[in-house]
C-alpha cells in the first residue's frame, strides 16, 4: 500500500517542542513504515522520517516568520494532489483546505479531523462528506452533519515517557497560554491551595499572558518554563503531583493528559469535550465542574494510584493501537469501489 501522508507545515514533523498534529502524524507515519508500508511524508523540508520525505516548504511558518503561511500552504497541499496518481491513498491531517482538491483526483482521501476551529469551516466538510472518509479523534468532537468511518483516539510512544512513582508536591499546567486552555484558572487553583505551580507551554495569546499569567510569575510559587521539548517533557510531566487542565472550550482530545498519565501523573480537568473519554473519575484523575471543585479535589490527589494512570495509557492510548486502527480504516476504504465504479456484483456505486 502506497500512502501519501499530508502533515501541517506550522512546525516540523516531528515537532521540536510544540506541534500536536505534527506529533501524531509522525507517530503514525513511522508506525506504518515499521510495518512495511510505503509512506511518503509531505511535510517541511527539515522534517525527519523513516519513509520518503517530500517537501516544498523548507521550515514551518511558526519557526520562520518570513514564510507567508497561505502561500506555502497552497504550494504544499497542491503538491500532494499533483502526485495523487502515485498513491493508493492520501491521508490528510491538514484541516479543511485539502478537501477542496479531493474531487479533482481519483485517489481515495481520508481526513483526520483534529478539531473544528470554528463552526464556519463546517460547510467545507459537508460539501465533501460523500467523497472523503472522515476520522474523528473523539466521540465528543463529532459533528452531527457529517458521516465518519471511525473514531480513533490519539496514541503516544510509551518509550518516550518514564513512569515516576514519587513526584514532588507541585501542580502543573501544561498547554498553550490561551484562554481556551485555562492558565489563569490554574494559577487561581494553585494559589487557593497554597501549592507551587509549574506553567509550561507556548504563549499563543500575548495579551492574555501579560494580563493573567505574567503578574503572578515569581519563580517560586508560580514558575514559567515556556515550551518544553520531548527530552524534558517526561521529567516535567512526571515530576508533578497532578496536571491541572481547567479548559475553557470543548477540547477535541488532550494529548498532554495521556502524556502525563504515561508518567503516572493524574489530571484534574474541567469536564468538557473529550475529557470523559480520557479520564475515569477517581481512577486516573478527576472531572470537575469549575475552580472551586478543582480546589477541593487537589486534596484528593493522593487517592489516585499513579500505576493506574500508566496502565490506562498502556491499555488504551499507545501509538501501536492507533496505527493498527488506521490500517483497518485504510483497508476498509480501499475495499470500497470509487463513486461511479462497478461493485463486485456489477451494480454501480452511487
Amino acid at each position: 500500500m502506497r500512502i501519501a501522508m499530508l502533515a501541517p507545515i506550522a512546525w516540523r514533523t516531528p515537532p521540536r517542542h510544540y506541534g500536536p498534529w505534527e506529533s501524531v502524524v509522525s507517530l503514525l507515519t513511522e508506525g506504518l513504515v515499521a510495518r512495511g508500508f510505503e509512506v511518503t511524508l509531505f511535510a517541511t523540508g527539515d522534517s525527519e522520517t523513516g519513509g520518503e520525505l517530500h517537501a516544498v516548504c523548507a521550515q514551518g511558518y511558526e519557526e520562520d516568520r518570513g514564510i507567508i503561511p497561505k502561500v506555502w500552504e497552497c504550494l504544499h497541499i497542491s503538491e500532494v494532489f499533483e502526485h495523487a496518481h502515485e498513491f493508493d491513498l492520501i491521508h490528510n491531517h491538514f484541516d479543511f483546505l485539502p478537501l477542496t482538491y479531493a474531487g479533482l483526483v481519483s485517489t481515495p482521501v481520508v481526513t483526520t479531523i483534529h478539531g473544528f476551529s470554528s463552526p464556519g469551516i463546517l460547510p467545507v466538510f459537508q460539501k465533501y462528506n460523500a467523497r472523503v472518509a472522515y476520522v474523528s479523534i473523539s466521540e465528543a468532537d463529532r459533528a452531527a452533519e457529517l458521516d465518519y468511518i471511525k473514531t480513533i483516539h490519539h496514541g503516544i510512544d510509551l518509550a518516550q515517557f518514564d513512569f515516576q512513582s514519587q513526584p514532588d508536591d507541585s501542580l502543573l499546567f501544561f498547554g498553550r497560554i490561551h484562554p481556551d486552555k485555562g492558565a489563569k484558572e490554574a494559577i487561581e487553583i494553585a494559589r487557593a491551595c497554597g501549592k507551587r505551580l509549574i506553567v509550561g507551554g507556548i504563549i499563543q495569546d500575548e495579551d492574555y499572558y501579560r494580563q493573567y499569567v505574567e503578574p503572578f510569575i515569581d519563580n517560586d510559587r508560580v514558575v514559567f518554563i515556556g515550551s518544553v521539548g520531548p527530552k524534558q517533557r517526561s521529567q516535567i510531566l512526571g515530576g508533578a503531583s497532578v496536571l491541572l487542565h481547567p479548559i475553557g472550550f470543548d477540547e477535541p482530545f488532550g494529548l498532554s493528559i495521556i502524556e502525563a498519565m504515561a508518567c503516572g501523573t493524574p489530571t484534574i480537568a474541567f469536564n468538557r469535550g473529550s475529557m470523559l473519554e480520557l479520564i475515569e473519575h477517581g481512577r486516573n484523575g478527576f472531572l470537575v465542574a469549575g475552580c472551586a471543585d478543582a480546589i477541593a479535589h487537589v486534596a484528593r490527589v493522593a487517592e489516585i494510584d499513579r500505576a493506574q494512570c500508566r496502565q490506562t495509557v498502556e491499555e488504551r492510548f499507545t501509538a501501536d493501537r492507533m496505527v493498527e486502527q488506521y490500517i483497518e480504516v485504510y483497508e476498509k476504504i480501499l475495499a470500497i469501489p470509487p463513486v461511479g465504479q462497478p461493485k463486485a456484483d456489477g451494480e454501480m456505486e452511487v
